[in-house]
């Protein structure tokens, strides 16, 4: 595909208009002030008109529960342990490996509306999951969800065995689309036999590790209870476990004491605002991690407590609430909430040639209406992007240069066959209760 004389955001995170930029076997191999030669335009194929477009990254879900769109708008107002407890956890136990199957299916049509191509995803069946992206041609960071309560080694779980099958049958599928990763679900939901035998695979596999991490103030006070006064972040470093790369989801109840910790081992902390906000969890020093140069990326987590995959939502809260919340208007740049949403987040994933508009990279792209009322005056396009522009202005989403999502078709997901799945399913669940 030929993008012609459109906008683009660049890796800069700079609007430069009138481009064109071609995209060639899955990678981005033109950008440039003028079109290319007409030989090597006709070597794009289709030419795409970009008045009243802009192209940039597409963006990148650092934590999600796919599965858990069944969910949505059944655990309200809640805090997280209640939330978890009351809800979430007894509807969880009757879902099946197929309810799994289309609750994935489902986000994965969601997001790619909202030019969300890639998500590290933490959840059960992850054979399912794996299947359901696959087919999506979107790509995603699977772990199986861990929770360990014994004091046994990793290896005596029936989820050892399972992670390796996973390991070898899905790991680089799709031409590295689909990516695996080992999970410790938390401090409170493992053990430190399990986490140092988690880390010694990680270590012996090149893997990446997705965790929770410090997102109630009751985690962390019950943390240091059990711990000697050592806070989640402290345990973790304890045991080694920051020493492979690891993408700590919330990070809300951190003291300079851990973002040390943190910023030494050059940890990805997923801001999940939403989420955070709608359990009451607080927010996590956003501006301050910033500061400190770890590296923040976006997630939408479950929709049981966002309930959107609009993750153009979360970026426009992260560059916002901040500002509020810290009096201080420059808390976060628009610049920095695009980075989060796109770079990082591919980078969280191990997906170094991932997230930038720019010659040689994988072509994650996506296009926005920007014809629009909202979009009018553009005095600064970015921060029109950020905070006037929305997931809804999407028009079109390329996953590897492939289309996921365009005017409100997906050529790749039967989005009525999912809608229909996930409500019979939700709706048989619910009334098992």
């Amino acid at each position: 595909m030929l993008f012609a004389d459109i906008d683009i955001l660049d890796e800069n995170f700079t609007v430069c208009p009138h481009r064109w930029v071609g995209v060639r076997d899955g990678r981005i191999a033109y950008v440039g002030a003028k079109p290319p030669a007409a030989e090597v335009a006709a070597s794009f194929g289709e030419v795409y008109d970009g008045a009243g477009k802009l192209l940039m990254p597409a963006l990148y879900n650092a934590h999600a529960h796919a599965p858990m769109t069944l969910l949505r708008g059944y655990a309200e107002n809640l805090p997280l342990q209640r939330w978890l407890e009351e809800r979430c956890f007894p509807f969880e136990a009757k879902m099946t490996a197929e309810d799994c199957y289309w609750g994935t299916v489902l986000a994965c049509a969601e997001m790619a509306r909202f030019g969300v191509v890639s998500f590290s995803d933490m959840y059960y069946a992850s054979e399912g999951r794996s299947r359901a992206v696959f087919e999506a041609g979107m790509k995603a960071n699977m772990c199986e969800g861990l929770v360990a309560f014994e004091e046994k080694p990793y290896a005596e779980y029936p989820i050892c065995a399972q992670m390796e099958e996973l390991v070898r049958h899905w790991h680089g599928a799709g031409d590295g689309r689909i990516r695996i990763d080992y999970n410790i679900h938390s401090e409170y939901l493992s053990t430190e036999t399990v986490c140092r035998d988690i880390l010694d695979i990680v270590r012996d596999t090149d893997l990446r590790l997705h965790i929770h991490l410090s997102e109630t103030e009751k985690e962390v006070r019950e943390c240091r209870e059990r711990h000697g006064g050592l806070s989640p972040v402290a345990y973790f470093d304890s045991l080694g476990l920051f020493d492979v790369p690891v993408t700590a989801a919330h990070c809300v109840w951190v003291d300079d004491a851990d973002l040390d910790i943190l910023a030494a081992h050059g940890v990805f902390v997923a801001n999940n605002p939403a989420s955070n906000m709608k359990l009451g969890s607080g927010f996590a020093p956003i501006p301050e991690m910033l500061r400190r140069n770890i590296p923040v990326c976006l997630g939408s987590d479950g929709m049981a407590s966002n309930n959107s995959h609009n993750l153009f939502r979360d970026m426009y809260l992260q560059a916002l609430i901040y500002k509020g919340a810290d009096l201080d208007p420059t808390a976060v740049t628009p610049q920095q909430a695009l980075a989060s949403a796109t770079r990082a987040g591919a980078l969280s994933q191990g997906r170094d040639d991932c997230g930038a508009v720019a010659e040689g990279m994988r072509a994650d792209l996506c296009v926005l209406d920007t014809s629009g009322p909202s979009w009018c005056p553009a005095t600064d396009v970015v921060y029109n992007i950020v905070y006037a522009g929305d997931g809804t202005d999407v028009v079109l989403t390329l996953c590897d240069g492939e289309v996921i999502y365009r005017d409100g078709a997906w050529p790749t997901i039967d989005v009525e066959r999912a809608k229909a799945e996930c409500a019979a399913r939700a709706a048989r669940i619910i009334a098992e209760l």
